[in-house]
């Protein structure tokens, strides 16, 4: 007798999981910088059209904000010339300076998030 199997949550993305599995946690790495991450699913909406909240924050010794991928709020226009505004809020922090974050995919973004780790800490 064959019987066919149904694979559970085959659709189910795992870089979301694993993003999902981590909100709330703090993790102390060395040289005094710690890491912290929030993250929750949303209905999608125009600002966040993957259905995730999330802030993936690198902090020094002195709790100051390092680098961090969120999507909390719109990142600042561009004022040169007319440039298309983007719907989306993901964005990069860098200290002070905001960029506009290319969001892929959940387990993409942890991927970035621990290679801008990985830079400073190197630096």
């Amino acid at each position: 007798m064959i019987t066919k199997t149904k694979r559970i949550n085959e659709d189910r993305d795992s870089g979301l999981d694993a993003l999902l599995s981590l909100n709330g946690t703090s993790f102390i790495l060395d040289n005094g910088y710690w890491v912290k991450f929030m993250v929750y699913q949303v209905t999608p909406n125009k600002h966040k059209p993957h259905g995730i909240d999330y802030s993936l924050t690198l902090h020094d010794r002195y709790n100051q904000r390092i680098i961090g991928f969120d999507n909390d709020h719109a990142p600042p226009r561009k004022r040169k010339g007319y440039v298309g505004r983007k719907v989306e809020w993901d964005h990069e922090h860098k200290i002070d300076i905001i960029l506009h974050y290319d969001f892929k995919s959940p387990g993409q973004l942890l991927q970035d998030f621990w290679a801008a780790v990985n830079k400073v800490k190197s630096n």
